[in-house]
């Protein structure tokens, strides 16, 4: 009789444990806000104030205009990529060259719309089975499978061309 018990007790732990976590817990996956609060990521601090040199050589303030503490983002960005933002799209001369030729056969300017789109439209084909989706099982991993690099083989490829790599990932077990 103790063991009948037993086994039910650990059947109903278990099938409660899987009622855990729920759909407001966030995941690197699932990067939406779980609530209808403050994106966190929306906020960016002004930059540090900074006495000029010469305080008779200010610009005069304009209602509505830009200030030197504002926030530049775009402007941060290139500037940490090595780029200039006075340039023709942060593209510094050096790298024009490289820049045309990367778009010889033409560019979209709206590629990160028709991306997320099309990715959008992937990831509902790849939904899951019925099961995993009726238990929120993550199934990121086996619907991108197909599109993901295996590092040690592409290590292996370029080590055994002699090509330099001085830091690669570990292998993981199972590999």
């Amino acid at each position: 009789m103790t063991a009948v018990r037993t086994v039910l007790a650990l059947a109903a732990a278990v099938l409660l444990s899987a009622c855990g976590g729920g759909t407001g817990t966030p995941n690197l996956f699932n990067l939406e806000q779980p609530g209808n609060g403050p994106d966190e990521f929306a906020i960016l601090p002004p930059r540090p104030l900074e006495l000029p040199e010469n305080l008779a050589e200010l610009p005069q303030p304009t209602l509505g205009g830009s200030n030197r503490t504002d926030p530049q983002p775009n402007a941060d960005a290139i500037v940490a990529l090595g780029g200039d933002p006075g340039a023709a799209g942060g593209i510094p001369a050096a790298d024009g060259a490289l820049v045309a030729h990367a778009g010889r056969l033409g560019t979209s300017p709206d590629i990160r719309g028709q991306l997320a789109a099309e990715d959008l439209e992937f990831r509902r084909d790849n939904q899951g089975r019925v099961l995993e989706r009726l238990f929120n099982v993550n199934v990121y991993y086996k619907a991108y499978a197909d599109q993901s690099l295996d590092q040690q083989r592409e290590l292996a490829f370029w080590r055994s061309r002699g090509a330099r790599t001085p830091s690669a990932p570990p292998a993981q077990p199972g590999e």
